[in-house]
């Protein structure tokens, strides 16, 4: 039976064959030309040649022999890269917005934003099969073990735009953590040197491994919460992007490492109870807030993801709120 489906507000002024080459990727062109030529493909109930101009709130015909095309199939990159049809939808799945210059997800942790040697799935990869037509770029980064707001550039200007945003730093980001330990002061803002996980207080260490000077890091944080000088649920806003910024600056000048952080965590004891709803691979730390101005409208917006499902009974417990 065919699907009816409403136009939403991000995707007006979009063209019709662009509109279902979104949603089905592996749809060959001539096969969306057939089904218009045939009255498959309507709008508003009148049928289509292919290239009109969709508004919000118009209502697409969807042929049902469509399903197949929904994903694009299996792909296997130079990189050595691995991902099924059903790896493809659950990306998918953590889609929070997309129109034609940007598509937002909402990352799982533990998958890779970008694919190299030894890495089987990762968003730059599985976004470019999903929008084969787009020219997918990454503008910015989250750590493999981190979830949250992942902005993905589709076209060469929205990605030049994007990258000069997060290189000025006027892009503003902001992260959730769960800290095992308490944090005095309660809010306040990190200003030190780092290299290689380490943090100087000064730029005029070097690094005796690397032979590398540290570069600055700035943190700003307030502690939103707290369990029984335990546990400490903070909001961060990093005003520089180093590697490991948060993770760094939370274990080594808060003393008080992210959950689940088995690089630079520590061994912490904690109640039982609570200690058994923490045992998890998965790092409790969140990007859960960006802003930033559109690369094609120029208007400003402010994106938040939702909190990962491991995270969800913990917070629930404890009586943490979101910001």
């Amino acid at each position: 039976m065919a699907e009816l489906v409403s136009v939403s507000k991000t995707e007006d002024g979009t063209r019709l064959l662009r509109w279902f080459l979104r949603r089905y990727p592996a749809m060959p062109q001539r096969e969306f030309y057939k089904l218009c030529r045939g009255g498959q493909i309507r709008v508003n109930s009148s049928r289509a040649r292919g290239q009109e101009i969709l508004r919000a709130g118009d209502v697409v015909r969807v042929p049902p022999t469509l399903a197949s095309y929904a994903v694009a199939p299996a792909k296997k990159t130079e990189s050595g890269a691995h991902f099924s049809l059903s790896d493809l939808e659950s990306l998918r799945k953590c889609i929070i917005h997309d129109d034609e210059d940007i598509v937002v997800f909402n990352k799982p942790a533990g998958l890779a934003v970008q694919g190299g040697t030894g890495i089987r799935k990762s968003v730059d990869k599985m976004a470019a099969a999903l929008f084969p037509y787009a020219k997918i770029s990454l503008v910015h980064r989250l750590d493999r073990e981190t979830s949250g707001v992942l902005v993905v550039a589709k076209n060469q200007h929205a990605a030049q735009v994007l990258a000069n945003e997060f290189q000025t730093k006027t892009a503003h980001k902001e992260y959730l953590a769960l800290l095992n330990g308490e944090v005095r002061p309660p809010h306040g803002v990190i200003d030190n040197y780092m290299t290689r996980g380490q943090v100087f207080d000064n730029p005029g260490r070097v690094d005796n491994g690397t032979g590398q000077r540290p570069q600055r890091a700035v943190t700003e944080y307030r502690v939103l919460s707290t369990a029984g000088g335990h546990l400490s649920w903070v909001l961060f806003s990093p005003k520089t992007g180093r590697t490991h910024q948060l993770r760094v600056h939370s274990a080594l000048t808060l003393h008080a490492p992210i959950v689940g952080d088995e690089l630079y965590g520590t061994d912490k004891k904690l109640d039982g109870a609570l200690r058994s709803m923490l045992v998890t691979n998965n790092l409790f730390l969140l990007a859960y807030r960006l802003t930033f101005q559109h690369p094609g409208n120029g208007k400003m917006m402010t994106l938040c993801a939702s909190v990962p499902e491991f995270m969800q009974p913990v917070i629930k417990f404890l009586e943490f709120k979101l910001p």
